[in-house]
């Protein structure tokens, strides 16, 4: 409070800060402050638009990696399907490389033929 507002928290117990205010101060805290840290951990460095702008990068590759797939030749090595960008939180996945419900290059390959 004191970092970002210039108000001690101590003025709330003297009577110099309503409760009202106090609780908009916290509600509109900075990403940067101690407590939204405290709270969300990583996920306070990205906001909505850095969230996004992995989800397009991992749909791009996706992308690629479908039309690389598909327009292999039928006795080259299956490509790895790409794996997507880290995001605060995230845990690795032991098992396979793909998303859920993503198709296999046998399954592209069929439906693209």
């Amino acid at each position: 409070m004191l970092r970002h507002y210039g108000v001690d928290l101590l003025d709330w117990h003297r009577g110099q800060l309503s409760s009202r205010r106090l609780s908009v101060l916290v509600r509109h805290l900075p990403r940067d402050s101690a407590l939204i840290r405290a709270l969300h951990g990583e996920a306070a460095d990205w906001s909505v638009t850095d969230y996004l702008l992995a989800s397009v990068v991992d749909q791009l590759a996706e992308a690629n990696w479908m039309f690389a797939t598909v327009n292999r030749d039928e006795d080259s090595e299956p490509l790895e399907f790409p794996e997507a960008l880290p995001r605060p939180g995230d845990q690795p996945e032991a098992g396979p490389t793909h998303r859920a419900g993503a198709p296999t290059a046998e399954e592209l390959t069929r439906f693209f033929l």
